[in-house]
């Protein structure tokens, strides 16, 4: 139903007139305070890429992709995208948009596009002009947490260390075969490991075991003053229904809390079920997104 609509939608766009003088160039790593700034505007909808970018810097590798900026006439910055294995995109305005999604179309396939649904369905239509189509599109929800409810602690929940590496690779992988259907141990168990060692050292995987299981676990993917973006949050299936995924997630938000602003996480429209857990843990519906997956993750 998505595919079409996103098709319906591309028939009946019209061009948009951009000025000759503006374009998208590849941010250079003496833009990164500009760049800062620019997703700083809107926190909750830029917390990855201002992660990346605080944490990598503008061109690095460890990106997975390249940093790109918008401006019209030399101007100020009206959008930045990250375009390679994901395509990130906070356009602020119709030329950038059409920019980006041009630039997307002459380089390599990226895993999925990401962003906030009228944004990204613009930035389709230009997008499949070349002949691209979705292998499958996700409606999910933007849900965020201001105030983490009161209640007791767990007293295992922490910070995990490098001898928790092995059970995030094992845990980890298994909610990606079930989200896309592709084992990242099969398609890149290096590099899969090397992004979760990293994550450990910089504290930002949270954890509860007992006699060497893990009831708990959640993954901060970006790390902000203003926002702290949450993934990966499990709870062992024989434990689940006795409310410890609620008590520490609970906890883990007024823990967090102490330093940003707001706690967010994106969900599955279709999963009611969970959106009901995160709703009793203080998250509330903040904006609706598309995920266009076109091709295996690499």
């Amino acid at each position: 139903m998505a595919v079409t609509m996103m098709k319906q939608e591309a028939a009946n766009a019209k061009p948009h007139a951009c000025d000759a003088n503006s374009s998208a160039m590849p941010l250079q790593e003496t833009e990164k305070s500009e760049a800062l700034s620019f997703l700083a505007e809107r926190p909750l909808h830029t917390v990855y890429m201002a992660s990346l970018i605080r944490d990598n810097g503008v061109e690095s590798p460890l990106n997975r992709g390249k940093f790109y900026g918008y401006r019209a006439s030399q101007g100020p910055l009206e959008g930045i995208a990250l375009l390679g294995h994901a395509t990130l995109i906070e356009a602020r305005s119709e030329c950038s948009l059409t920019a980006f999604a041009r630039l997307a179309q002459q380089s390599s396939l990226p895993h999925l596009i990401r962003g906030e649904e009228e944004r990204i369905r613009k930035f389709w239509r230009e997008y499949e002009r070349c002949g691209q189509t979705a292998r499958r599109v996700s409606r999910d929800l933007l849900l965020e947490q201001v105030d983490a409810p009161a209640g007791k602690d767990v007293t295992g929940l922490r910070q995990a260390t490098f001898d928790d590496l092995e059970a995030f690779v094992r845990v980890n992988s298994e909610l990606l075969r079930d989200e896309t259907g592709s084992d990242p141990l099969q398609r890149d168990p290096e590099g899969f490991r090397s992004r979760l060692a990293q994550r450990i050292a910089r504290g930002r995987n949270w954890i509860w075991t007992e006699d060497g299981k893990v009831l708990f676990k959640a993954d901060i993917i970006g790390d902000t003053p203003e926002v702290i973006y949450l993934e990966g949050i499990y709870v062992d299936p024989a434990e689940r229904g006795k409310g410890y995924g609620s008590i520490c997630l609970k906890q883990l938000g007024r823990i967090l809390l102490r330093r940003t602003g707001s706690i967010c996480l994106t969900l599955n429209a279709t999963k009611e079920k969970t959106k009901n857990f995160y709703t009793k843990a203080g998250f509330a519906l903040r904006s609706y997104y598309d995920t266009i997956y076109l091709q295996t993750a690499q």
